[in-house]
């Protein structure tokens, strides 16, 4: 079983962590359930998304939890509060050590780029924040216009839903284009990977 995480953190954009986890919760083979999905934020205390939403997350930056992909969602607590965080970028760049897949959504990748992840490769993110990403980060080469960018060991994707279409590639690139083209039917999702 894949273990996916999603970091959690305040004012995180709803659909950036949400289009995700209902993506891999859902993903099944022959009705075996083929992910295991865990909400993770630094302290493991309820987390208040954007416009009042709450979360409470399965697990803390002190627990060891083996993941095999981590999701880093977006919003105006990523670039704007956790980018100063020195404690959470330490703990995404020692993640990108141990995972299969680190991949961002909506401004997310700033987070990544922030940690210098993304220093020479091309990268994505909310096509309002485009100009910001290049400018503040010209190590990377920002690709406009697109809904993920996939390079290898590391996936950024534009805004919001895009998110949705990054993890349904990343289960083609895991199971195969029937399970993902399933999952999408199952979620009334019209996909084109």
């Amino acid at each position: 079983m894949i273990h996916v995480g999603i970091l959690l953190f305040n004012e995180v954009e709803v659909l950036d962590f949400a289009g995700p986890f209902e993506v891999f919760s859902i993903t099944e083979k022959d009705a075996k359930k083929l992910c295991k999905v865990t909400l993770i934020s630094e302290s493991g205390q309820m987390v208040h998304a954007r416009n009042g939403l709450k979360i409470q997350p399965n697990s803390s930056f002190d627990q060891e939890l083996d993941l095999d992909i981590l999701i880093i969602p977006g919003g105006y607590g990523a670039e704007e509060i956790e980018i100063k965080n020195k404690k959470l970028l330490a703990w995404i760049k020692k993640q990108k050590e141990k995972v299969k897949f680190l991949a961002s959504v909506c401004t997310g990748a700033f987070l990544l780029a922030e940690t210098g992840i993304l220093d020479s490769r091309k990268a994505t993110t909310h096509w309002m924040d485009i100009s910001r990403l290049e400018n503040e980060y010209p190590q990377i080469e920002v690709i406009k216009n697109t809904r993920f960018v996939d390079e290898g060991d590391v996936i950024t994707s534009g805004g919001i839903a895009s998110g949705i279409n990054m993890s349904f590639h990343i289960i083609k690139k895991l199971f195969g284009i029937h399970v993902a083209e399933m999952t999408a039917k199952r979620m009334e999702y019209a996909i084109d990977i």
